[in-house]
């Protein structure tokens, strides 16, 4: 290599690092949220998949948000800030999102008590889950990468800078607040979305005592389980194109204004 080439590679390689350095500022910030994002980061995707999404993400984000980044060209010491700062700015986020996720097991679990199918098909895992809570949650995730989640999580890391400025910590008064609306959000929406299976044990077990009030005799526990077997599973074909919907906006309200009231 000559020293004349081996200098304009160098020239090139001062140039290019400060857009190398906020790139990795990004990538904290992605990459902390990639551990909990919804269908992209979940257990079942490979490491090198979400590695290589995290990396497209940081790609696609840098050129919006460089402008935010430029203290990340300072020392070693605003760098250290930064990196813990943009580490828990990704791990937030992303717990902001995988709340909907658990408000769906959690309006699966719900589901598959009031209708005696909470052990229906159940898991060999550390938690298994019913199967009620497993459809909902394929559906609720295919039904949001359908409709561009990719897109939509891009402009939501966009827009986070907004609010969790980069290299910078969230009052920790404020993020307690928001935490706890989240979690009341996540179980509102759960209970919300169970709630016709609620309803229908509810009148299930009402007949099911006037039944039995009426006829002693009868094993009525024998005659009303496979009925509330049966109906647990149509209610659940008829009312799940109904509730999906209806987890979809409240995820697409959170995306657009994560710092808003729960609707």
């Amino acid at each position: 290599m000559t020293p004349e080439l081996f200098d304009t590679l160098a020239a090139h390689l001062d140039s290019l690092t400060p857009q190398l350095v906020i790139g990795f500022g990004v990538f904290l910030r992605v990459g902390a949220m990639m551990a909990l994002m919804p269908a992209f980061g979940e257990t079942v995707v490979p490491v090198r998949v979400r590695l290589a999404l995290a990396i497209a993400f940081t790609l696609i984000i840098t050129p919006a948000v460089g402008t935010d980044l430029a203290q990340l060209r300072g020392g070693p010491g605003p760098l250290v800030t930064v990196i813990a700062a943009e580490g828990l700015a990704g791990l937030v986020l992303g717990v902001g999102l995988r709340l909907f996720v658990i408000a769906l097991q959690t309006a699966g679990t719900i589901a598959a008590q009031a209708t005696s199918l909470s052990q229906f098909f159940g898991g060999a895992g550390v938690d298994p889950q019913p199967a009620m809570s497993r459809i909902l949650v394929m559906a609720g995730l295919a039904l949001a990468v359908i409709n561009g989640l990719h897109v939509r999580l891009a402009e939501f890391l966009i827009l986070s800078y907004s609010f969790f400025p980069a290299g910078g910590f969230p009052d920790a008064g404020n993020l307690g607040e928001w935490g706890t609306a989240q979690i009341s959000r996540a179980f509102m929406l759960a209970f919300t979305l169970a709630m016709p299976f609620v309803m229908m044990s509810v009148l299930y077990y009402v007949a099911l005592g006037a039944i039995n009030k009426a006829m002693p005799q009868l094993m009525v526990a024998f005659v009303g389980a496979p009925a509330i077997t049966f109906a647990g599973l149509a209610l659940l074909f008829l009312t799940a194109p109904l509730l999906l919907p209806i987890w979809q906006d409240a995820f697409h309200g959170f995306i657009a204004n994560p710092t808003g009231p729960p609707r």
